[in-house]
């Protein structure tokens, strides 16, 4: 009778395997939750060294929800961190560019108008729309990333859409 021992975190074939299926859909979600500003890059590649050094204690099937529940956790402090930075930080000057004025003064209005909308959405709304208006998952995968229900997926993306369709008229 020849058993073999059960696969773990710390196999570098398994862990291996955890990260080409985790790490792109860890990045978008901290992407889309938090922005480019707190490294989403980082913050993964933080999350999977905190799992090899655990490695024994975390299963493979408890993994995805070690990373992202490690990686949340992260970009939370980073958050706070940077909240301090900015509050002690010098204020900075603009730059310019050889673009036309009218042209960069549209496009940054509409930036800002676009920014603001999707920042006055329900964070619920808001990583539920760029999972799938973005990132192109269906709203089966994203109820399985966010532990709810479809239907409560598809709401959420509704609500989304009405609020920035009557807050930019240009979409």
């Amino acid at each position: 009778m020849n058993s073999t021992p059960p696969k773990t975190s710390c196999d570098e074939a398994v862990f291996s395997s955890l990260f080409e299926s985790h790490s792109k859909g860890l990045f978008n979600y901290l992407y889309y939750k938090y922005g480019a500003n707190l490294n989403p890059d980082d913050r993964v590649q933080e999350a999977f060294v905190k799992l090899w050094q655990n490695c024994g204690k975390v299963s493979p099937k408890n993994a995805k929800g070690f990373l992202y529940k490690v990686a949340n956790n992260n970009s939370l402090n980073e958050l706070a961190h940077l909240k301090v930075v900015h509050k002690y930080a010098p204020s900075r000057s603009k730059y310019t560019t050889n673009e036309d004025p009218q042209f960069e003064m549209e496009t940054q209005e509409f930036s800002q108008k676009l920014e603001k909308s999707i920042a006055n959405l329900t964070e619920s709304q808001r990583v539920a729309f760029l999972l799938n208006r973005i990132e192109g998952k269906k709203h089966r995968e994203i109820a399985e990333l966010l532990g709810i229900s479809t239907k409560t997926v598809e709401k959420r993306i509704y609500g989304a859409l009405k609020k920035l369709r009557n807050e930019i008229k240009e979409l």
